[in-house]
């Protein structure tokens, strides 16, 4: 992998030789509210009932890293689609000033959502 990330970096430093080159790194990971397990004591005459709401709430968090300076960008998401990602990138490459005079490259792992 490593031989393989620096043969991009090093395509991208040709290709734009006057442009800033950063190394990102990105990850999601899913976080949210599920019912509690807890143990109660009822006298043995009695019949044991709670309420439970059985509902899952989940949002995720996509966060950006730069290796080299320990920098963070995240975002917290309600869901995750491929329109949604393709989004947070935009904002992403907007906020860090991504164009003709600075190039990321960032690191993906394989999650269905993400482009190609």
């Amino acid at each position: 992998m490593e031989k393989k990330l620096a043969r991009r970096v090093e395509t991208l430093r040709q290709r734009y030789p006057d442009s800033e080159i950063q190394l990102w790194a990105m990850d999601e990971h899913r976080v949210g509210l599920k019912p509690l397990v807890r143990r109660m004591w009822f006298p043995w005459w009695q019949t044991p009932t709670a309420d439970v709401q059985w509902r899952f709430e989940w949002v995720w968090v996509d966060g950006f890293v730069h290796p080299a300076s320990g920098e963070t960008y995240w975002w917290i998401v309600p869901q995750v689609n491929t329109d949604l990602f393709n989004r947070v990138l935009a904002d992403f490459a907007q906020h860090f000033g991504v164009g003709k005079d600075k190039q990321v490259l960032v690191v993906l792992d394989q999650a269905g959502w993400h482009p190609l």
